[in-house]
């Protein structure tokens, strides 16, 4: 008669494909709750100190300013999420020929978008303030009222 998963000694066999099966809902599942966010931070930038920052908890759509220090060249680095900005000693910086402050209103949407918009800064603590004032001056002109800047509570170097 019919009887399944077993050898002829009467040990079962173990079956691999519905375990197959669990770990690639499990991989999917962890793949899409990864924020995209977390994909565009630097790692090679070392946050200054921020004693009294607080967190911020609300999800709200953002634009994430990376600014790296490169101490050779004693120059900044400027990079829209991954996306690095050319010729941010001109008037006009660009990613891709197309102008960053237009970038930045393409993101920030509509009026009723743009309450929930807001632009992240993530300097190095080595960058001087007075390069701090380019990415202020791009969000100012695109019209993004609400940005913040990112720091660490504590030192962990």
């Amino acid at each position: 008669m019919g009887g399944g998963g077993g050898g002829g000694d009467g040990e079962p066999e173990f079956q691999v494909a519905p375990m197959i099966d669990v770990l690639l809902v499990l991989l999917i599942f962890f793949m899409s709750i990864t924020s995209a966010q977390v994909l565009k931070i630097d790692k090679n930038i070392k946050l200054p100190l921020a004693l009294h920052g607080e967190k911020r908890d609300d999800k709200a759509k953002a634009a994430l300013i990376n600014i790296a220090w490169n101490s050779a060249t004693s120059s900044p680095t400027f990079k829209l999420d991954d996306n690095l900005i050319d010729g941010t000693d001109t008037e006009s910086p660009t990613i891709n020929n197309i102008n960053i402050v237009e970038i930045l209103k393409q993101r920030r949407g509509t009026d009723k978008e743009a309450a929930k918009f807001r632009m992240l800064i993530r300097a190095d603590k080595a960058v001087h303030a007075k390069f701090l004032l380019k990415p202020l001056k791009w969000g100012a002109e695109a019209g993004i009222d609400n940005i913040a800047f990112s720091g660490v509570n504590n030192e962990l170097d």
